[in-house]
C-alpha cells in the first residue's frame, strides 16, 4: 500500500496533467478534484491489495506446494491475478 504521501503527490502529478490537457476544462474546485483523484487511488490500491490476497491464498491451497517466487509460481500468479481483476471489473 502506497503511504498517504505517496498518494497525494501522485494525486498532484495527476491533477497537473489533466489541467494540461487541451481536451480537458477543470471546472471543479481544485481541491475537490485531489480529493476525488485521492479516493479513486486509494479505491484501486485497496481492491489490488484484496485480489493480491485472494490468488495467493488460493495458489497456497495448492497440494503440491508451489514455491512462491518460483517460474511456476509466477505464471499462476500473473494468470490468476488477471482473472481475479476481470470478474472485479465487471461488477
Amino acid at each position: 500500500m502506497l503511504s498517504e504521501d505517496k498518494i497525494s503527490h501522485l494525486s498532484h502529478i495527476i491533477l497537473q496533467v489533466v489541467k494540461k490537457s487541451p481536451l480537458v476544462t477543470v471546472q471543479a474546485d481544485e481541491g475537490r478534484v485531489l480529493k476525488e483523484i485521492k479516493r479513486v487511488l486509494a479505491s484501486e490500491l485497496a481492491q489490488e491489495e484484496e485480489i493480491d490476497r485472494k490468488v495467493k491464498a488460493k495458489l497456497a491451497s495448492y497440494s503440491r506446494g508451489i514455491v512462491e517466487g518460483s517460474a511456476e509460481w509466477d505464471v499462476l500468479y500473473r494468470k490468476m491475478f488477471e482473472e481475479e481483476t476481470r470478474k472485479h471489473t465487471k461488477a
